[in-house]
Formats: C-alpha cells, sequence, structure tokens
C-alpha cells in the first residue's frame, strides 16, 4: 500500500474497524438474547444495525469517491425494487459489484435486509465478514457435496423474513477476468456449448435450487446485468478509498453503443443518509478517541507510543486484507458444471 494511499485509508479504516466492532457487538447481544425468544424482532433490530456499518461503504461510494451509478429498468420493475422478496442474478464484472448492490439496496430501502450467497471465507474477514454473518448471508465451500444442505437449510429460513428482502446469487461462480474468460471459451468449445463473450458459464446448480425452494414466497427474479463504459477505469476498493471515481453502468450492446437504449434510465439520487451516518461515527469515534488520550496520556511515553504505532499498523494490515480480498485477479475460479440455464428477470441494471 503505497505512503500518499495509506494518508487517506487508514484515518478511513479506524472509523470502519472501532465503529464496525461495536456493531458486531450488538449483534451479537442481540443474536444470543433476542434471537432465540425471537427471530422476527431480532431480524428487524438487526437489519437497522447492520445498515450503520454497511451505510459507510455505501458512503465510500456516493460521496468520497463519488461514482456515479447508471440504472436502466422498466418502470414497473423499479417501482417495485425494494417492496417485494427477490432473487437477483448479476453477472460479477467488477471488484465492487457486490457493493453496487448495497447501493441499489440503499435506494430500494432494503440494505439492511440484503443477503448474498458468498463463499465460506468471506464470514472470517473482521467486521464486515461478521456482520454479514449475524445478517443471515450463505457461505458457501463450492463444491455441491457440502453445500446443497446448506442452501437449502439457508433458504428455508428466509420463507417467515418480516421485511423485502433481496438475495443476490453470483451464477458465475467467481470474478470475471480476461484469463477466465479464455478458461470459460475453452470449456464451452469442448461441451458444444454457447461461446460466452463478456460473461463466465454460468454454474446452474445453485440457481435451480434456489428457485425451486424459494418459488413459494418469493415473486420475482431480478436478471442484472453490471458493465463499465469503455472510458471509465474498473472500480476497485483501492480507488474508492482513493477517492477516484468511475461509472458503473455489457455487454455486447453496451460495449458497442455505451448505453441501453431498451431500458429507461432511473433516477436513483444521492441521498444524505450514508453522509449523516458516516459524520456521526466519525463525531462519535473521534469524541471518543479524544476523551480516552486526555485521560490515559497515551502518547506521553514511549510504550504509549509503540502502541498506538502497533494499533495503526493492524488497521493498516486489516485494511490490506479487505483490499486484496475484493482484487479478482485474486479471486478463485468455480469449477464449471455443464448446463444451459434459461434465466428471466425483471430489472436490468448497469
Amino acid at each position: 500500500m503505497a505512503i500518499a494511499a495509506a494518508t487517506v485509508i487508514v484515518p478511513l479504516g479506524i472509523l470502519f474497524f472501532i465503529s464496525g466492532l461495536f456493531v458486531n457487538l450488538i449483534q451479537a447481544v442481540c443474536f444470543v438474547l433476542i434471537r432465540p425468544l425471537s427471530k422476527k424482532t431480532y431480524r428487524k433490530i438487526n437489519r437497522v444495525v447492520a445498515e450503520l456499518l454497511w451505510l459507510q461503504l455505501v458512503w465510500l461510494v456516493d460521496w468520497w469517491a463519488g461514482v456515479k451509478i447508471n440504472v436502466f429498468a422498466d418502470n414497473e420493475s423499479f417501482s417495485l425494487m425494494g417492496k417485494e422478496h427477490a432473487l437477483l442474478l448479476p453477472n460479477h464484472r467488477s471488484d465492487i459489484d457486490w457493493l453496487v448492490g448495497w447501493v441499489l439496496a440503499q435506494r430500494s430501502g432494503c440494505l439492511g435486509s440484503s443477503i448474498a450467497v458468498m463463499k465460506k471465507s468471506s464470514k472470517f474477514l473482521p467486521v464486515i465478514g461478521w456482520s454479514m454473518w449475524f445478517s443471515e448471508y450463505l457461505f458457501l465451500e463450492r463444491s455441491w457435496a457440502k453445500d446443497e444442505n446448506t442452501i437449502k437449510a439457508g433458504l428455508q429460513r428466509l420463507r417467515d423474513y418480516p421485511q423485502p428482502f433481496w438475495l443476490a446469487l453470483f451464477v458465475e461462480g467467481t470474478r470475471f477476468t480476461q484469463a477466465k474468460l479464455v478458461a470459460a471459451q475453452e470449456y464451452a468449445t469442448s461441451q458444444g456449448l454457447p461461446i460466452p463473450r463478456n460473461v463466465l458459464i454460468p454454474r446452474t446448480k445453485g440457481f435451480v435450487s434456489a428457485v425451486s425452494h424459494m418459488r413459494s414466497f418469493v415473486p420475482a427474479i431480478y436478471d442484472i446485468t453490471v458493465a463499465i463504459p469503455k472510458s471509465s477505469p474498473s472500480p476497485t476498493m483501492l480507488r474508492l478509498f482513493k477517492g477516484q471515481s468511475s461509472v458503473d453502468k455489457l455487454l455486447d450492446k453496451h460495449i458497442a453503443e455505451d448505453t441501453f437504449s431498451d431500458q429507461p434510465l432511473q433516477d436513483i439520487g444521492r441521498p444524505a443518509k450514508p453522509l449523516l451516518v458516516v459524520c456521526s461515527w466519525a463525531c462519535i469515534v473521534g469524541y471518543g478517541a479524544l476523551k480516552f488520550l486526555q485521560q490515559s496520556s497515551l502518547l506521553s511515553s514511549w510504550r504509549g507510543i509503540a502502541l498506538s504505532a502497533f494499533i495503526l499498523a493492524i488497521v493498516t494490515f486489516l485494511m490490506q486484507i479487505l483490499i486484496l480480498f475484493t482484487q479478482s485477479e485474486r479471486s478463485t475460479p468455480a469449477k464449471v458444471a455443464a448446463g444451459k440455464p434459461r434465466m428471466t428477470g425483471r430489472v436490468q441494471q448497469q
């Protein structure tokens, strides 16, 4: 991590991890004390608490980096977003597709009840992974023999979810890279499948299982396409922390014309709520740190200075892990299963 980037990332990281640990503590207490008595009440509380953490990352996109997200969707579907249970099927084009999904969920009023199917290692990420676990994300090992029962049980738990929720399933199973595309094209050729140009071959078992277990209580499937214009660099977590903007809006049509002209452009605005949450956390954490330094005289001794330096090093290390974890070049390719899925849906978002 470059020195210039660290001067920005470390303060943001301190704010994120201190506030996040506080959020995790509240989630843990509610999980132990409230969930055994009323799962419905626990979910309602957790939805609000989780947003206090996740809105910081929405602020990072909206206000810090100024990423512009254009949403193209038919008017009927757009009006129902956040008002109904939905299974989301996005492509996995960039390192922050999940964060783009959080921005859309926040605009639709269901950020705290947004759920995703993710690889098992994600739940071990400090703060953010723990918050996902408390929020009932589904964590898989990418082995159908091990994951079949996990998916079934996780989906059945959602049957009595008290608020409209979104469940995101990345059917490609891994983030898109050119190397993975070449491998997918070679596999498609060997199996007599259509040759993909802009996406990877989807893994169908998870999708079929999700539909079969959720069709009785989930009325909608959103077929989502995430794309980055040719003139815009691909967004990454590191670019966001540096405050560098991008435009998230493919695939054949978008590559050729830089737009989705068959769907109207919807106005999603830039609400002030994420900014207010971050400012509130900054005031609380800043005041607490100031009072602690005044009472402890931490920086008045070499031991205190060394401890402070150690804490900064830990935060820097954790932020590095978070950034590296999101990089597509470091993601593990999923094994491809043969199949020709038919996907339908209401919404196409860019």
